[in-house]
């Protein structure tokens, strides 16, 4: 694909790491990721886990307690509701707090396994399947279903039609690489409001009604080492 192409030529090649995480914790960790940015997402799992030593001790815990441990994330009533329904279901169906027997299963099962659950939807599921399993799937949430539609790449009225739009138009391999660069394009260039134009590097595959023409968009330097100052910077975020 050529976007993907030319993201890694300006922003590099993601390489996963040899050692992928755990998928249950993958999975809850998606679930604290949700309607918040890294950091905060980031610190509520760590508070948790520092917290309750085991998943027993998070799935027994008195609500209020896992509620104020992760309310840093966000949402806390509704997420900490939705980790021990999912820890309860887990150890129900599996029989221990571990969904590693999702390895074995196609990328179709282990979506349909994981959205049975309550308050893991596509996205979620997705994630588990790229970051954990090792799987070539590529996940879309709110900001890459926005980036997908400003390029015109599908049209697709949600994240979850989005997803399946994409699949069949991933190069194959090219699944981490291409998320984690869109992410990045989309938190430095294409911002959901005042979107970097100026320097955007697939400027011309853009079909946004809203994009800013080159010519006319006012930058802070005038140089063009502003550009690749500001590409260099989103290069760094990885």
């Amino acid at each position: 694909m050529r976007v993907a192409h030319k993201l890694e030529q300006t922003l590099g090649t993601p390489r996963q790491a040899s050692e992928l995480p755990n998928p249950l914790e993958m999975l809850i960790a998606t679930v604290l990721s949700q309607n918040t940015n890294d950091k905060n997402s980031h610190r509520a799992y760590s508070q948790m886990r520092q917290r309750f030593s085991s998943w027993d001790r998070v799935a027994h815990a008195p609500l209020r307690s896992l509620k104020s441990t992760i309310r840093v994330g966000g949402m806390a009533n509704q997420k900490a509701s939705r980790i021990k329904e999912i820890l309860a279901a887990v150890k129900s169906r599996y029989g221990k707090y571990d969904i590693s027997t999702l390895m074995t299963k196609s990328d179709a099962d282990v979506i349909e396994a994981l959205t049975e659950l309550n308050g893991v939807g596509v996205k979620t599921a997705s994630c588990v399947l790229l970051f954990s399993l090792g799987r070539d799937v590529f996940p879309v949430d709110t900001h890459i279903h926005r980036i997908c539609s400003r390029l015109g790449l599908v049209n697709g009225k949600t994240p979850e039609r989005t997803f399946e739009l994409m699949r069949p138009l991933i190069p194959k391999g090219k699944a981490y690489s291409f998320h984690t660069n869109l992410i990045r394009f989309g938190r430095k260039i294409c911002r959901s409001n005042k979107p970097a134009c100026e320097v955007c590097p697939i400027y011309d595959d853009c079909v946004y009604d809203g994009k800013k023409r080159k010519s006319t968009t006012r930058r802070s330097v005038s140089t063009a080492d502003h550009d690749f100052m500001l590409l260099d910077n989103v290069q760094s975020q990885s």
